[in-house]
Parts: structure tokens; C-alpha cells; sequence
């Protein structure tokens, strides 16, 4: 199973979650971001349905593929605890 992590972050004049190199829109307050990034965690593992896609690689191949919408990640929030500790 796949595992994504969702960073809280300080960005942009206030606070973010973070998934890899994309940021969320900014919140005034850390604990607004920790609070959407756990919604977003929460939503990255419900099932969806089946589907075709259809994606370009960054070699500008296009591929297609099926898409189960029961192959979804473990999703988590890292830095929703006090300062200091993840």
C-alpha cells in the first residue's frame, strides 16, 4: 500500500500542509492548516470508483491505464502535535 504524508509547514505569511513539492493554500493559523490537512488525509483514502485514465509522462509519452478505485493510499498529517515533537 502506498503511504502519503502531508506536511504542515510555514508558507507564504502563514501556514500550509504540503504533499511532496505542492503547497495548499496558506490558513492564518497552524492548527486551521493541521485541521485541513487532516480533511484532505481523510478524503485521500476513501474508495472512488473504477476508471480509465489517460496521462502524459515527463518523457511526453502518453499512457493508459485503469485506475481502481479501491487502490487508495495511507494517508497521514506529520507535524500535527505540539512544537518541538512530529
Amino acid at each position: 500500500m502506498t503511504k502519503v504524508t502531508y506536511q504542515i509547514v510555514e508558507h507564504d505569511g502563514g501556514w500550509a500542509y504540503k504533499l511532496g513539492d505542492v503547497y495548499s493554500e496558506t490558513y492564518s493559523s497552524r492548527q486551521a492548516a493541521i485541521e485541513a490537512a487532516k480533511a484532505a488525509a481523510s478524503e485521500q483514502q476513501l474508495a472512488g470508483r473504477t476508471e480509465g485514465i489517460t496521462y502524459q509522462d515527463a518523457d511526453g509519452h502518453w499512457h493508459e491505464e485503469v485506475s481502481l478505485g479501491s487502490d487508495r493510499p495511507q494517508a497521514d498529517v506529520e507535524g500535527d502535535q505540539k512544537e518541538g515533537r512530529k
